[in-house]
């Protein structure tokens, strides 16, 4: 458990970066800068990398020699801290996220695939959570890698599930949300019916009653939110929220319980 909360953690420090570029109304192009305007570069044409460009941490250097707030290199904008603050929490979240997935898994194959997939799925939630959206970049890629994932871990012994159910699963949870999709196009965007693909997956692993209990539980915890917004009149009755961050959730929660049950 202690190495997959490291590897959580490790991973879950190249997903701010990543879901700053990412997080951009649709039709806008991927972001290339900070936000204090310094062009972003590193590994993968600069989408993996530290929550602090190069730039910033220059200035957080000259802050620190200079004593002075937000100090910054000659004819640099005084950036922001961190550049990516709105995903800050996301290394803390996916090393716990990693780390309730070891301990319900055990040693199990699927563990790998899990582990694997989690910092995507924070990062999916990430974004949705900010602006809405579920690029297509890492929705189709992820369910994808869902079912590759888990056809190698069946090749192996002592796995827990079954490769057949889960893309069973994938198509029929992918299906339903198709199908909410077309009833109420207003009501579930299409990133949703692209993500369901992906948990379908997953949760259909461990079997039909785990794909309806993950299921459900996004639902559940989307329509406890949307009734407190109500409560709390942050929102009317037709304000939409953004539903990825309680699919995953939900999914994440039935993972927990199918990998304790098998």
């Amino acid at each position: 458990m202690g190495i997959a909360a490291l590897w959580g953690a490790a991973t879950g420090f190249l997903v701010p970066r990543a879901a700053y570029r990412f997080a951009v109304p649709p039709g806008d192009p991927w972001r290339t800068a900070c936000p204090a305007g310094h062009p972003l570069t590193g590994p993968a044409r600069a989408w993996l990398g530290a929550a602090r460009c190069g730039g910033c941490a220059q200035g957080a250097v000259a802050e620190v020699r200079t004593g002075a707030p937000g100090a910054a290199p000659p004819g640099d904008t005084p950036p922001p801290t961190p550049c990516y603050a709105p995903h800050r929490l996301a290394p803390v979240v996916t090393a716990l996220a990693c780390a309730a997935l070891a301990l319900s898994t055990g040693t199990r194959p699927e563990l790998a695939a899990w582990l694997l997939l989690a910092p995507v799925a924070v990062l999916l939630a990430s974004i949705d959570h900010r602006v809405h959206r579920l690029p297509d970049g890492l929705t189709l890629p992820a369910a994808g890698a869902a079912a590759l994932l888990l056809g190698l871990a069946a090749l192996l012994p002592e796995h827990a599930g079954s490769w057949l159910s889960a893309v069973l699963g994938g198509l029929a949870l992918g299906g339903f949300y198709f199908l909410l999709f077309l009833i109420n196009p207003n009501g579930m965007g299409f990133g949703d019916v692209k993500l369901a693909l992906s948990l379908g997956t997953v949760l259909g692993w461990y079997g039909w009653a785990v794909v309806f209990a993950g299921g459900f539980a996004g639902f559940l915890f989307g329509a406890v939110y949307g009734v407190a917004l109500l409560a709390l009149r942050r929102a009317g009755r037709k304000t939409g929220i953004p539903f990825g961050p309680f699919m995953i959730a939900g999914a994440f929660l039935g993972l927990l319980f199918g990998g304790l049950a098998a």
